[in-house]
């Protein structure tokens, strides 16, 4: 017994991929009258003089920022609204939606879904305009105390641990109480990496697109155009031409006509021709011609 395998899955890195700003800065800083600098100062000295993963480290210095108002998860997702976009979304995912697949690709059931896994604060990312388009959103979570202020990181994801969430997405295990260690079938997997198409912007990806590259997934990384210093396409081209992690790299504008969009939308296409073409094989070898007269 097998599963049909026609959802095309797109996963996306957050902060410097979805948007041109760190959540932290954009949502909370203003709000907690933190300052960036020393805030990012201090995450820093935890992770050089204590031996500190850098998230765990950013969480604690948020904590430590917020001891005296320190907001429930509640109020985190109401500050989630804050969050902007680079041009083209939320646009994107309904036209997507509505628009992408041709009529023979729906009727074979193909549909497109979207994901996002960051080293962000996944409540914030929840409360966002994006949220409503997205199937799962994974991100670094805080436990509450009986007050349901945050207490204490619940969930940290690390650049490393990112891809335990493309395994949760290949074997449809989305669901943290359910162990992606399991063996499962390769054709029970309701979403093969052939499937998949990962879009990040840095370093921090690339145990992401390794894991793509890998087992047949495609990949993307984006940079902002608007970077007069162009560290951030240096990035994607060092990824690209010297490191040989990714194929294509492109501009972060999800706007129709765009260099990325019609990345986004050619692999798409090509993927869905290759499960239509798929099915087709299938059922030409499993037809048996009646015999002629």
């Amino acid at each position: 017994m097998s599963v049909p395998q026609n959802t095309i899955a797109i996963i996306y890195d957050y902060d410097q991929t979805l948007s041109p700003t760190y959540m932290q800065e954009e949502a909370l800083f203003p709000v907690f009258g933190i300052n960036a600098k020393n805030f990012w100062a201090r995450c820093g000295e935890l992770v050089q003089s204590q031996g500190y993963d850098h998230e765990l480290a950013y969480m604690k210095v948020l904590l430590d920022c917020m001891e005296i108002d320190r907001p429930t998860n509640a109020k985190l997702r109401e500050l989630g609204s804050r969050l902007t976009f680079y041009p083209g979304l939320p646009e994107m995912f309904e036209e997507f939606k509505t628009s992408l697949l041709t009529s023979d690709h729906v009727a074979h059931g193909i549909t497109v879904e979207h994901y996002i896994v960051s080293s962000g604060i996944k409540v914030l990312i929840d409360g966002s305009r994006i949220a409503p388009y997205v199937r799962k959103i994974f991100g670094c979570e805080y436990a509450v105390d009986e007050r349901d202020r945050i207490t204490f990181p619940k969930r940290a994801i690390s650049h490393t641990q990112k891809t335990q969430f493309l395994f949760r997405i290949n074997k449809g295990m989305l669901e943290m109480d359910q162990d992606v260690n399991d063996h499962m079938d390769p054709t029970l997997r309701p979403v093969p990496f052939q499937n998949m198409i990962y879009v990040g912007d840095g370093p921090t990806d690339v145990p992401c697109f390794t894991v793509m590259r890998r087992n047949g997934g495609q990949a993307i990384a984006v940079y902002n155009p608007e970077d007069t210093t162009r560290t951030s396409f240096k990035k994607c081209y060092q990824l690209s031409v010297h490191a040989d992690r990714v194929k294509n790299i492109a501009p972060s504008d999800f706007r129709s006509g765009s260099h990325l969009r019609l990345l986004l939308e050619e692999m798409v296409f090509e993927i869905a021709n290759r499960i239509v073409q798929r099915r087709r094989d299938d059922l030409q070898a499993g037809t048996v011609k009646a015999p002629k007269h």
